[in-house]
């Protein structure tokens, strides 16, 4: 059994306001004393600020808001989003990592985050990991000008709150936490959604529990919590009491197993009152896969996009306690994940994956479900599976399908939804 508790030297980097800091420091300009905006201007005052300079977010400016938002007595230019310049920064500063850290020992999180392992290079540089930090953060300032805060644990976790919520507060920009820290700065996290991995729906769930810091998250019955979320409940309260055994090798390995994916790009924005709609349509082409293979999926991953002009989103998988290729079960799984994770954003493309394949060899039973529902919902499948395979995907529906929002009908149509 893997030690609950691991020692590693975790170290999570982000570039501040990395998308206003490019701009700045193309146009020769100190982020820190300078009001500037990154916006599609041509899309008004409702467009979505992408990042704001660190000086206006000293005067309450937050990074994701939209144009009109922001007071009217602060003046402050706006400039176009220029990806392509965001991208080349972003490789400039995985190279500066790469000099002091393996592949196998960097996570690149996003565009303008991410997570070091040093454990094993501390003697190698004869520094703590503190000073490692110092160094890195420096050299980082010096070769790009971009400025970024660092924090520091024994896991990933807690690297990555120790800088999501600390950090900022230190000239130096690191913070480091060990799990003596627990208590007295994990614990009193609140709202919620302040903590990394809670997002605004999963806070409105577990409020409802009478849960509103990580104090009580952690304080919780954990039995109580899996019944109500699954395995999702269990990482909650793990995650609430500073319990991460994952490590960055975890990351290389599992991309390389074999999955069933499917993503579908959105014709319009969604949020979180039609996207489900979507989430059932894609797993039902899913498990048909699945079934038709005579596989069962092991690990479910979920993601969203948000809209382009955001440029941002989510991806994240569970590992399940039981082979499943259950519609039911994994569509569960989506929508878990999903109220974790969701931030109340414009949506514009769902990805979904069914990994850890292994031959279907049987119904796995469960305690809390009658055994009759599980064979009524096996039959139920294999037959609507066999009609759509002898007459076309589209000769039988869901009503759903038939509602606005849906994209089955015209996908299926795309994909060879007509029998020939």
């Amino acid at each position: 059994m893997a030690n609950l508790y691991p020692e590693r030297n975790i170290m999570c980097i982000d570039l501040k306001s990395f998308f206003a800091s490019c701009e700045c420091i193309e146009r020769g300009l100190d982020p820190f004393k300078v009001p500037l905006v990154v916006a599609n201007p041509k899309q008004g005052n409702g467009a979505i600020t992408l990042a704001v300079t660190p000086y206006l977010k000293s005067q309450g400016v937050a990074s994701r808001s939209r144009l009109y938002e922001i007071p009217k007595n602060i003046k402050y230019t706006i400039v176009p989003p220029r990806m392509k310049l965001y991208i080349e920064k972003s490789k400039e500063i995985v190279s500066i990592y790469l000099d002091y850290v393996a592949k196998e020992d960097l996570h690149i999180y996003s565009i303008d985050e991410c997570f070091l392992d040093v454990t094993d290079y501390l003697k190698l540089y004869k520094k703590s990991d503190y000073e490692l930090a110092e160094e890195i953060l420096k050299t980082i300032q010096e070769k790009t000008g971009l400025t970024a805060t660092c924090g520091i644990g024994p896991n990933l976790l807690l690297a990555k709150v120790a800088m999501d919520t600390e950090a900022k507060k230190y000239k130096n920009g690191i913070a480091k936490w060990n799990y003596d820290d627990i208590p007295n700065k994990l614990w009193p996290i609140t709202p919620l959604s302040k903590m990394w991995g809670i997002g605004k729906r999963m806070e409105k769930n577990l409020n409802i529990l009478n849960i509103y810091s990580i104090g009580d998250l952690a304080k919780y019955d954990p039995h109580k919590l899996k019944d109500k979320f699954g395995i999702m409940g269990t990482e909650l309260w793990n995650h609430a009491n500073g319990i991460d055994t994952s490590r960055i090798t975890n990351f290389k390995t599992e991309a390389k197993d074999k999955s069933y994916s499917h993503s579908q790009v959105l014709f319009k924005d969604y949020n979180e009152s039609n996207i489900r709609i979507i989430i059932s349509e894609m797993v039902e082409l899913l498990t048909a896969r699945l079934r038709a293979n005579k596989k069962q999926t092991t690990v479910i991953g979920f993601g969203i996009s948000y809209s382009k002009e955001i440029n941002s989103g989510f991806y994240h998988s569970l590992k399940l306690e039981a082979p499943t290729d259950s519609n039911k079960e994994i569509i569960k799984y989506c929508n878990i994940i999903f109220d974790r994770y969701y931030d109340y954003l414009p949506i514009r493309k769902v990805s979904i994956s069914c990994g850890g394949l292994i031959p279907k060899q049987g119904v796995q039973l469960n305690l809390f479900e009658k055994y009759s529902d599980i064979l009524q919902e096996n039959e139920i499948n294999k037959t609507v599976d066999e009609i759509k395979n002898k007459f076309g995907k589209n000769s039988i529906i869901k009503a759903s399908s038939l509602l606005p929002d849906s994209t089955a009908i015209e996908r299926n149509t795309k994909i060879g939804g007509h029998h020939e």
